[in-house]
């Protein structure tokens, strides 16, 4: 069964930024899809309002945060990605040092 994930993160608020943070998510590099799908992420969607996005990750029972954490750390792709992504984004007030995209809590949930 998989399970779903939300996440939480500000771009800076700046719209010629934030154009061009879209314009790298049109053609995310192949490299970093391999490495979403690699490590059991099965779909994932952000949206964005103003300056704040929101993630949502489905992944199955492979998936955990600290093996994705680890496989990025040894991918310098990945890490290119990463540094580059950190020029368009910044922590939320929330955020611990070093922390980037942070966990929602889920609230409400309605099934028909």
């Amino acid at each position: 069964m998989n399970r779903r994930y939300c996440l939480t993160l500000d771009l800076k608020d700046d719209p010629k930024l934030i154009a061009e943070y879209k314009q790298y998510h049109e053609q995310v590099w192949p490299e970093i899809v391999k490495s979403i799908k690699d490590s059991g992420i099965e779909s994932m969607e952000i949206y964005l309002l103003g300056n704040r996005m929101f993630m949502i990750v489905e992944v199955n029972e492979r998936f955990s945060f600290a093996a994705k954490a680890e496989a990025d750390s040894r991918n310098p792709r990945v890490q290119e990605w990463e540094r580059l992504m950190w020029t368009f984004q910044q922590s939320l007030p929330q955020a611990k040092p070093g922390e980037k995209w942070i966990l929602m809590e889920r609230i409400f949930h309605c099934e028909p």
